[in-house]
């Protein structure tokens, strides 16, 4: 959906379009409200700012239905097409790899009670797992204001990639 769409969208479509991009609601209600944007500069300066406030409820809302880095996610909705673009570079990576990040999701979760997440374009599955690796050090408080982290570069650059129709 590009920008012009977007704008143009009834707001309940917009707002499930920016559902797609982070499953927050009040955030998702926020991008969809601030419409109409002028620019994709102005769309991600609003979501940004929005994003500031997510919590740890935020989180775990929306990483209720991710799947895990390596796991090819399963269906036909806009969710499942996003998270197979951007961890399209584990499709290549070898059986000890997959097997490793497997291990290090099951590990995170162990440690802290919810997925693994991180924005995995623009990452070989080596970076990812180095990272994966690195966060299970992550004291509580760290590794939530990460991942939240990781959140918010994910929902923005989806943001600008469907907007731009990049996809």
């Amino acid at each position: 959906m590009h920008l012009e769409q977007f704008n143009a969208a009834p707001e309940s479509d917009a707002r499930a379009t920016a559902t797609v991009w982070a499953a927050i609601p009040a955030w998702a209600d926020a991008v969809a409200t601030g419409r109409p944007y002028a620019s994709v500069d102005e769309a991600v300066g609003v979501a940004g700012a929005a994003a500031d406030g997510w919590t740890r409820l935020d989180l775990d809302t929306a990483l209720a239905h991710h799947p895990r880095i390596g796991q090819k996610p399963l269906g036909d909705t806009a969710e499942a097409a996003a998270s197979r673009r951007e961890q399209a570079s584990m499709t290549t990576a070898s059986d000890d790899l997959t097997a490793a990040m497997a291990a290090a999701n099951a590990a995170y979760e162990e440690r802290f009670g919810r997925v693994f997440l991180i924005r995995a374009a623009g990452r070989t599955p080596d970076e990812m797992l180095a990272e994966a690796r690195r966060r299970l050090g992550n004291d509580d408080d760290t590794e939530a204001a990460e991942a939240l982290e990781q959140l918010r570069q994910i929902a923005l650059l989806r943001l600008r990639t469907d907007l731009e129709g990049r996809r």
